[in-house]
């Protein structure tokens, strides 16, 4: 599943730091040897220390796994052995990052690379250099010397990573339905949930974990209101955004707080939809029936599931009811579209 895409849609972040590793120090070492003043310097130098790598992989969707990895430390490398023996060079830290991901250096702003090819890899932070043996500073003048370097330190830097993503799942409801309540809901075991900037609106973009190393990228935008295809409160700023969405969840009111029945409620998204665009239609969507808790509720999913043909699921975001339920439903439906 790929969320990468073109310009405008939804953008995911993450900033992190990285440190790559101090090479090793070199050695002060004398071999024991007849007629060799000391012995003879044979200290060896310290390794390299390893390097930040990040390596596009398609099998990566967002980057949520680096907003709870945001220390990224390679290896440093050992130091220098006596017989000259070179100290080890320090593994390198290696990072599996989305297809797509812009990579800026987060204190200049300036943009370091652009991993838009699968397989792209870029080394962003260097190991440090191992300081060298005393056996390198041996000399005609200065044939038993004791000096010997310290490794040099690796490269820190502070990144920001910033991914465009097509959401999988875009949440269409009037206002006050539950839509940022559900949305805080699924994502509250990764809690991913800000304000993003999307053309000049700023809905939310939540990431949810549904197991499995499977996630659903879910786009909560501003409610829809009665007469938006004709331009009428986001209009067709909201209508475009939806476009953007493979899977439409319907997130009703079944309590009817605002007493607009939740059948009523239906209607119009659907009716606002056709106006803005017919084929949104033919868009795979399930209705969520939410407030189930609330008093009244029951009746009102009862009434909403013998009046329209399309899979109902009664959830309490505010309670976390019949949420997971929904979310496997979800990712079935995505499942279908990628067959």
């Amino acid at each position: 599943m790929r969320h990468h895409g073109t310009a405008t849609m939804f953008i995911d972040e993450a900033t992190v730091h990285v440190r790559a590793g101090s090479g090793g120090n070199g050695s002060s070492s004398f071999r024991r040897e007849k007629f060799v003043p000391h012995g003879g310097p044979d200290g060896g130098d310290g390794g390299k220390g390893g390097d930040v790598v990040f390596i596009a992989d398609p099998a990566v969707d967002t980057l949520l796994d680096l907003r709870y990895h945001r220390h990224i430390v390679a290896k440093s490398g050992r130091p220098g052995q006596g017989k000259g023996m070179t100290g080890a060079g320090g593994e390198d830290a290696e990072v599996r990052i989305a297809v797509g991901t812009i990579i800026y250096d987060d204190d200049t702003g300036l943009i370091l690379r652009d991993l838009d090819q699968p397989g792209q890899t870029v080394r962003i932070a260097l190991g440090g250099h191992g300081g060298r043996g005393n056996r390198r500073f041996a000399s005609a003048t200065n044939r038993a010397p004791r000096e010997c370097e310290e490794g040099q330190p690796g490269q820190e830097r502070n990144l920001r990573l910033e991914l465009k993503l097509l959401a999988d799942v875009g949440l269409v409801g009037l206002p006050n339905a539950g839509k940022s309540t559900f949305l805080r809901r699924i994502s509250a075991a990764r809690p991913k949930v800000a304000n993003y900037p999307f053309t000049t609106r700023f809905p939310s973009l939540g990431i949810a974990d549904v197991g499995g190393y499977r996630t659903l990228v879910v786009a909560d935008i501003p409610g829809l209101i009665e007469g938006a295809h004709e331009g009428h409160g986001l209009g067709i700023e909201f209508l475009r955004h939806i476009e953007r969405t493979r899977v439409l969840l319907h997130v009703l009111d079944a309590a009817a707080v605002d007493c607009t029945s939740p059948l009523d409620a239906y209607h119009t998204l659907r009716d606002e939809i056709a106006g803005y665009s017919p084929a949104l239609l033919e868009r795979p969507h399930i209705v969520a029936a939410n407030k189930i808790d609330l008093p009244d509720a029951q009746d009102a999913l009862d009434e909403l599931r013998a009046a329209i043909d399309v899979p109902v699921y009664p959830i309490s975001a505010a309670t976390g009811q019949g949420v997971t339920a929904l979310l496997q439903a979800l990712t079935q439906a995505l499942d279908r579209l990628a067959e």
